[in-house]
């Protein structure tokens, strides 16, 4: 009975379209099972705690998920909350397979060009690999924003590899580096990097009172011109 439970609960999500969330994929399995939606119904009226038929359903879904019940079937996107899900056919996942493999030993490969590369490199360009890496700890620090040091030609990609050197670093959220991934960006000049620094600053800034976020212009002042002279 379990198994074929679970089963129903993926033929629910093979009629989802793309990337959905387990509310989503709970929502589309009482739209195929009434009947069983009705179950769950009666069942969560009967519980102490104030539930809904469909809030079980998905707890049932997110646990079922978190046990690894549904292997290579389903891939798992974890970078926003809730996280979200959708289903593997099964002639794409041998593919799919083989693209997680390679994104697992990626930062292997990506360390081993770093580490070529520092062995090589001169001490101002060291330098300035040390400025680039403090700086964004310390907007970090002081601004609370995920600021990391990307590479605008990608180590990794495919068609033009980037180098690992201070002339082909730049400063940006972390969010959006993640977006970035292996593509290449034309590095941002000075103004332009200093201008995305501010405005993620400003934005910032509405909000910072409510997270008891210190807001230092100076402190930004002197980052700022600490980029210049490495930039």
């Amino acid at each position: 009975m379990i198994s074929s439970m679970r089963e129903k609960y993926l033929e629910a999500l093979k009629t989802c379209d793309g990337w959905v969330i387990v509310s989503e994929w709970a929502l589309r399995f009482g739209e195929l099972y009434p009947d069983l939606l009705e179950k769950a119904n009666i069942e969560a009226a009967n519980q102490a705690n104030d539930t809904t038929g469909l809030r079980e359903i998905a707890a049932r879904i997110s646990s079922i998920i978190s046990q690894g019940g549904y292997e290579d079937k389903i891939e798992i996107d974890t970078s926003e909350r809730p996280r979200k899900i959708r289903f593997i056919p099964e002639g794409q996942r041998s593919q799919h397979e083989c693209q997680e493999i390679e994104e697992d030993v990626a930062p292997l490969q990506r360390n081993e060009i770093i580490r070529l590369a520092n062995l090589v490199m001169g001490n101002r360009d060291q330098y300035r690999v040390s400025e680039f890496e403090a700086i964004s700890k310390q907007l970090r620090i002081f601004f609370a924003l995920d600021f990391e040091v990307d590479h605008s030609k990608a180590l990794l990609n495919k068609l033009e590899p980037g180098n690992h050197h201070p002339d082909n670093f730049q400063l940006i959220l972390k969010a959006h580096n993640a977006k970035k991934n292996n593509d290449n960006w034309e590095r941002f000049t000075i103004d332009e990097q200093i201008s995305y620094i501010e405005t993620a600053i400003k934005l910032q800034g509405i909000v910072a009172s409510r997270f008891n976020i210190e807001m230092e212009q100076q402190i930004l002042g002197s980052l700022l011109e600490r980029l210049k002279a490495v930039y």
